[in-house]
This record gives structure tokens, C-alpha cells and sequence, in this order.
């Protein structure tokens, strides 16, 4: 988890970035949901057994930078998120996450959603 702590630290917006070459189809990566708007896939460094992200096509830097416009767009990402804990079996339940910035360990700025369960989460989170 430090390592994820450092990272969020010192990345920086701008530019293309994982998600979009992950998008773009430039880096291969097992999609386990797609449509027009968003992609979702298991995350490489896992926080929990079942660590999915959901990541919208629209590069949108930071949650805290999204646009009234977007709204359509982030309440689809959550539907995208519950049918994907529902595929992946967490019917005992799950927590989504959205880190925005280097306090809140945002570590790509390009916005997305991570779904992780398959344990009980502790409380607080941080």
C-alpha cells in the first residue's frame, strides 16, 4: 500500500495514460465489461481477492474536475459497477472507490472507479 501512497504522490496530470492505451486497445488487458462509454477489467495490483476498475472511455482527469455534463456518464459508470460485482459474485457486498487527487491517492488522472470485495472491508478506510 505505500507503494500505491508513493505513486499518488508524484503523479502528475496531463497527457495520455495507462487507461487510455487500455482503451485505444494499444495495451492488451482482460476486459471483462465494455461499451460505448466505459471499459472495466481486473486491476494489476490488487487491494482485495475481486479488484475491478471501471474506467470511462472520456479521459476526465480528476473526479473533482468533471463537468455537469458528465453526470450521465458517472451515474452510468456506478450501473456499470453494480452489474460487474453481480457478475463477479459479491453478493455479500462491496465498496467503490474513487480517489481524486494526491491526498485522496489518485495514482492515473484519468478518472475511474475501483470495485473491490471478496472480504470484509475495514472502517474507517484510510
Amino acid at each position: 500500500m505505500a507503494d500505491e501512497t508513493a505513486k499518488a504522490q508524484t503523479a502528475q496530470p496531463g497527457g495520455d495514460t495507462i487507461f487510455g492505451k487500455i482503451i485505444r486497445k494499444e495495451i492488451p488487458a482482460k476486459l471483462i465489461y465494455e461499451d460505448d462509454q466505459c471499459v472495466a477489467f481486473p486491476d494489476i495490483a490488487p487491494q482485495a481477492p475481486t479488484h475491478i476498475l471501471i474506467v470511462p472511455k472520456k479521459p476526465i482527469v480528476r473526479l473533482s474536475e468533471a463537468e455537469d455534463g458528465d453526470a450521465a456518464l458517472l451515474g452510468h459508470l456506478l450501473l456499470v459497477a453494480k452489474k460487474c460485482a453481480k457478475e463477479a459474485g459479491l453478493s455479500k457486498g462491496y465498496r467503490i472507490v474513487i480517489n481524486d487527487g494526491p491526498d485522496g491517492g489518485q495514482s492515473v488522472y484519468h478518472i475511474h472507479l475501483h470495485i473491490l470485495g471478496g472480504r470484509g472491508m475495514a472502517w474507517p478506510p484510510g
